[in-house]
């Protein structure tokens, strides 16, 4: 009997999801789900530490950064059926915290208002299609070094929790040599050896792996590491449980944050929003392959809309703007094609709602391998590149490059477009431009000029 009713489950899964016709399998959609949890589930701790800057605090931020990334990443995966993992943007957070909050010297409850309105916008941008017409305007050059820009700056990530690569005067350089960059190099070739030899779920083994060694290593040094990736193994029981704080859920000021002083900031949140979660979804699905008939990502309206749903529930939990995840390229590496995959990280996020000192567990020095193999993945789609076309070539080369130098993906899709634009014009292929791409640059410019301080 019991036989009969999991099989039956089973086969019903695999049918709404569709996941034997996209070439996977359950088990396959599980690992991907893990391989995506294990290599996001930093900011369970990471986003409460920034906004706890802007006067949210530590314990409020960290419950809904809990549920934003369990309830919008699971919506992600059964509505729009995208193996994508949804949380509070790294980048954004900053955005929020440091530009508006500290430095505009906005109320949270203010900046968090402004936040919902964003998110309003962004919904009906989406339903009524115009992001996808967005989408469509971005030259498919641009789309490829969209890809490869997103696995440098994943991998540029990896280096960095690592502490092999640190910030150094006058630029960035080298970090320091200890047991933790010793530890690291040794789970980096780990991942190399695994994918080399074509083993299945390398990445997931690879993280297991070296967190089991960090764990003694980090008994034996203690936290002498400057980068602090080594975290102490043993954790006392009475630390792993807390209570979710909820507190500062549904805290906004919707009435204030509309008055006309507050319009740049929600224009700002949004642009920055919008072309973030363009650029992901555009290069996992080019680095992916799932993509349509056309080239675009597949089901990208039902992705938008709860992409768009995820910013406007952030204000409502007391977070910054939830966007789709880079990081997701790891669990799509590992061989997530589906939904199911989103479902699972989502799910596995739900117990840290009552365990969250427990995500320090796995260092970040283990999950760094992962992300830096991801740049190595997504660098295939250069191959889309035809670098003896300069008029092509370099706008895709400044996209590539200022992604990860930015530490922004709005910035190299920005520079990028404005730079494929003008040699456009410049060359006599005014023509050539869509409508919608002129408007993308109009609003870029603006953005900028935000950004600068020039308005």
């Amino acid at each position: 009997m019991l036989t009969h009713i999991f099989s039956a489950m089973k086969n019903s899964i695999d049918r709404y999801f569709n996941i034997t016709k996209l070439g996977s399998n359950i088990r396959t959609e599980i690992i991907a789900g893990i391989s995506t949890f294990l290599a996001g589930m930093y900011i369970i701790l990471v986003n409460p530490a920034i906004l706890a800057d802007a006067g949210i605090p530590y314990s409020a931020a960290l419950t809904a950064t809990v549920v934003l990334c369990a309830f919008m990443t699971i919506a992600m995966g059964i509505y729009a059926k995208s193996p994508i993992l949804v949380a509070p943007g790294m980048g954004i957070n900053a955005y929020f915290t440091y530009i508006i909050v500290i430095g505009m010297k906005v109320d949270p409850y203010i900046a968090l208002g402004a936040i919902f309105w964003s998110g309003v916008v962004f919904i009906l941008l989406s339903v009524f299609n115009i992001r996808n017409l967005i989408i469509k305007a971005i030259p498919k050059v641009i789309r490829s070094a969209g890809a490869v820009g997103i696995g440098l700056f994943i991998t540029l990530i990896g280096f960095h929790n690592a502490g092999f690569i640190v910030v150094k005067e006058p630029f960035i350089g080298v970090g320091q040599f200890n047991i933790s960059t010793l530890l690291f190099l040794i789970g980096l070739f780990l991942t190399i050896v695994l994918i080399v030899r074509k083993v299945k779920a390398a990445l997931i083994i690879s993280i297991v792996i070296t967190t089991l060694i960090a764990w003694p290593v980090g008994r034996w040094f203690g936290d002498f590491a400057s980068t602090e990736t080594v975290t102490k193994p043993l954790i006392e029981i009475g630390n792993i449980f807390a209570s979710p704080d909820f507190s500062w859920f549904f805290k906004l000021n919707l009435v204030e944050s509309l008055s006309y002083s507050f319009i740049p900031i929600v224009f700002s949140l949004l642009f920055v929003d919008m072309f973030d979660s363009i650029t992901t979804f555009v290069g996992l699905s080019e680095a992916s392959g799932l993509v349509d008939e056309n080239g675009d990502p597949k089901n990208m309206k039902k992705a938008m809309i709860t992409d768009g749903f995820a910013t406007f529930f952030s204000s409502l939990f007391g977070t910054s703007s939830g966007t789709a995840y880079v990081e997701s390229a790891v669990g799509i590496e590992q061989g997530g094609r589906t939904g199911l995959t989103a479902v699972v990280t989502g799910l596995l996020f739900i117990p840290f709602l009552f365990i969250a000192p427990l995500a320090a567990a796995v260092p970040s020095l283990a999950t760094a391998p992962a992300l830096v193999m991801v740049g190595f993945f997504m660098s295939s789609a250069l191959k889309n590149i035809n670098w003896k076309d300069a008029e092509n070539a370099i706008p895709a080369f400044l996209t590539i490059i200022l992604i990860p130098l930015t530490y922004s993906l709005t910035q190299g899709l920005v520079y990028g477009l404005l730079s494929y634009s003008l040699i456009k014009i410049f060359v006599g292929k005014t023509r050539t431009i869509p409508l919608i791409l002129w408007i993308i640059n109009g609003f870029s410019i603006l953005l900028l000029c935000i950004e600068y301080k020039i308005l």
